[in-house]
């Protein structure tokens, strides 16, 4: 058979896969437009309060019942996988007293860009091959249950850390979805699960946010608290972040399928030096203009700018490095109370005696009380203000 040939004799099914890959996914798998099979067990997740503060998990539910709310004319739903994994595992690295611990996934320029540009590649070449097939690029902030999907286009399986892995590339993937209006052939489920008796990452979550295999309470995950918690992390929550500043890769890095899984070869994802190695202090004397700029395109600015003050305090807090009081003190003085609340803790918990100083000068003119009691908190254990 010649090329040409063995090139028209391919389905529409097995030309699509082939442009995905060109387009430089990892993973590609086409699953039917359909009710999620987890929907039940997602709608039980949210009765139990595990969605914590992300209220939009509530407010769009019913949308992710079914991907036609995403997308009326879906008939089918391409998924592709993209992997990130970076060249050294996060929580693996020895960090100097300065840095912040980032997740993997936020250290290069915001996935989700990423990723939609390939996809709408990827239905424009479609929309070519079949000119009335209309479609969309979802990657994950659509309501589609994407990994349910996933798993019915036989790329993954649930791991114990709610995780989609898959045999060759564990877990360190990013999800995108293309809904097309055409029917296609979808590929098999995949219905084994390989994490056997392995109950690494319940072990490892130092907050224990794995409540039980295939089960998270959000509200005590450190990726929830460092990114999608507004307000002030829980006390008893902040020792258990120990130097994570965006992020948690815990879990994954702990997982035996990610051991030998390849290293990312996609060049938007190569991760950059500033934010592998983020600077804590520098973050306190940046201007918001500063700020925006440094940030802008990245995942980091998802968790806002007193959100990542916010961060870099706790770290600081429990790292107890002196040389951190300067940056500290800068932070006590932050026009955000959020800000202020978190560094009048790690202040607490470096307790040097120019520490202790800062707070006792800052107390009179503080007026907001919740920073108010942070810092009797603080200085005089447990006693609250008058």
């Amino acid at each position: 058979m010649t090329n040409a040939s063995a090139a028209s004799s391919r389905t529409l099914e097995d030309k699509i896969k082939a442009q995905a890959r060109y387009s430089g996914f990892d993973l590609v798998g086409i699953a039917p437009a359909a009710e999620p099979a987890s929907w039940h067990y997602y709608q039980d997740w949210l009765t139990q309060g595990y969605a914590g503060q992300m209220h939009y998990m509530h407010h769009q539910a019913q949308a992710r019942s079914h991907p036609r709310h995403v997308f009326p004319q879906v008939r089918s739903i391409i998924l592709v996988g993209l992997n990130y994994k970076p060249k050294r595992l996060v929580s693996q690295q020895i960090l100097p007293a300065h840095v912040g611990r980032v997740s993997a996934y936020a250290q290069s320029r915001d996935y989700h860009r990423v990723l939609r540009k390939k996809l709408e590649q990827l239905l424009r070449w479609l929309q070519q091959e079949v000119p009335d097939c209309q479609g969309r690029a979802v990657v994950d902030s659509a309501p589609l249950l994407e990994r349910d999907f996933a798993r019915r286009a036989g790329l993954g399986w649930f791991g114990k850390n709610t995780m989609l892995i898959n045999k060759r590339l564990g877990s360190f993937f990013f999800l995108g979805a293309l809904l097309v209006s055409i029917p296609l052939q979808p590929d098999p489920p995949l219905e084994t699960n390989h994490c056997g008796s392995c109950t690494a990452c319940l072990d490892a979550c130092p907050t224990q946010a794995l409540i039980a295999p295939y089960t998270l309470d959000a509200r005590r995950c450190i990726s929830y608290l460092t990114i999608e918690l507004r307000g002030p992390i829980p006390r008893e929550m902040r020792s258990k972040l120990g130097d994570w500043m965006f992020g948690c890769d815990i879990c994954q890095d702990v997982c035996p399928w990610n051991r030998k899984s390849p290293v990312s070869q996609c060049p938007e994802l190569r991760p950059r030096p500033d934010l592998e190695q983020l600077d804590l202090y520098q973050l306190f004397f940046l201007t918001e203009e500063e700020f925006t700029r440094k940030f802008a395109g990245t995942p980091l600015l998802r968790a806002r700018r007193d959100g990542l003050l916010r961060n870099a305090a706790v770290v600081l807090g429990n790292r107890k490095d002196p040389s951190a009081v300067p940056a500290l003190q800068q932070g006590l003085n932050d026009p955000s109370p959020i800000v202020r609340q978190a560094a009048a803790w790690a202040l607490g918990r470096i307790a040097t005696a120019e520490a202790l100083a800062a707070l006792r000068t800052h107390l009179p003119q503080e007026q907001h009380p919740g920073v108010r009691e942070e810092i009797y908190h603080t200085l005089y254990e447990n006693i609250s203000p008058s």
